[in-house]
């Protein structure tokens, strides 16, 4: 059947075609130099700021560190997540075993481009997708700011991925979905500076959407349903909505979120828990005027619907 091996011999062509597509798409792809020439010298004292806004110690610290050991970035926290058990890698000063021996354009490729030194796509555990929404120059002061912490020796666990997720390269057709540096929610010209500040904060080093937004079958983020509340990646329970929509905190004024942000007390004299513990006291850190940014742009946040099902009453 000279018609049939013709037929095979099209898919076996059109899939060699379709392979070397997917391969040379989902390659690595590096900052530019003139993104690298904006890096800039760094300055410590406000990297201090970024490493608090970005939340560097709630993913990297020691599980359990208190006081001045949760500058001790040495990794080791299990995240488990329906993909697998991603474990945050040491990224102290260490040269061996954490990120001593990097340049400053090598945390820039990794936050903003997901990218190592090595050149192989880091997982989106790691929240470039929000991180890539960050000014260069602020990547240099974090730099500056981390080469003040201190050298912990100790390499962290691997992550433990299933196939397929624990093959790297389609990490980089992932990227072409979802990785982009620009903002999400559109402000007019015309918005208040505190606004546009706060959605740098939100959007970019404070990664708040990461948690707070509710994902597809892929694992990206949905835009449309922006802060409205998710299902949380680890265990049963949920990520609330931090939106004025119906489920949200539509009742929370600014003062009350920064005051939250600032002391852990919600306008109902509840405390903070779970998870937000740790997010809230890198909150703290920042100053009255970034947590009263960060409120005025949740306030300015287009309201959702809870992002996640309705939760049964307790029996």
């Amino acid at each position: 059947m000279p018609w049939l091996k013709k037929l095979v011999g099209a898919v076996v062509i059109l899939g060699g075609v379709g392979a070397v597509a997917a391969w040379a798409l989902s390659a690595p792809v590096r900052l530019d130099s003139a993104i690298l020439a904006k890096l800039g010298p760094g300055d410590v004292a406000k990297g201090k700021r970024i490493f608090y806004a970005g939340g560097c110690t709630s993913c990297h610290a020691k599980p359990g560190s208190q006081g001045d050991a949760r500058l001790q970035l040495v990794g080791g926290l299990q995240l488990k997540t329906p993909f697998g058990t991603f474990v945050p890698p040491n990224i102290s000063q260490d040269p061996k075993d954490g990120i001593g021996a990097w340049s400053v354009e090598d945390l820039a490729n990794a936050m903003l481009k997901g990218v190592s030194p090595s050149g192989e796509h880091f997982y989106p555990a790691f929240p470039y997708a929000s991180y890539a929404r960050m000014k260069p120059s602020d990547i240099a002061d974090l730099y500056a700011f981390l080469k003040t912490l201190p050298a912990v020796a100790g390499r962290a666990p691997g992550n433990s991925l299933a196939f397929p997720f624990n093959i790297r390269r389609g990490i980089g057709l992932w990227k072409r979905l979802y990785l982009a540096s620009q903002p999400v929610v559109a402000l007019a010209d015309s918005a208040p500076a505190p606004v546009v500040a706060g959605r740098y904060l939100v959007e970019g080093p404070g990664h708040c959407g990461e948690c707070h937004t509710p994902r597809d079958f892929a694992g990206g983020t949905k835009k449309g349903e922006w802060l409205a509340g998710a299902v949380a990646a680890e265990g049963s329970g949920v990520v609330p909505n931090i939106t004025s929509g119906k489920g949200g905190i539509a009742s929370w004024s600014e003062s009350d979120i920064a005051n939250y942000l600032e002391t852990g007390f919600t306008p109902n004299f509840d405390s903070v828990g779970g998870a937000m513990v740790d997010v809230q006291r890198n909150m703290a850190e920042l100053t009255a005027g970034d947590r009263a940014a960060i409120a005025a742009y949740l306030k300015a946040v287009p309201p959702h619907a809870n992002g996640y099902p309705a939760r049964k009453p307790a029996s």
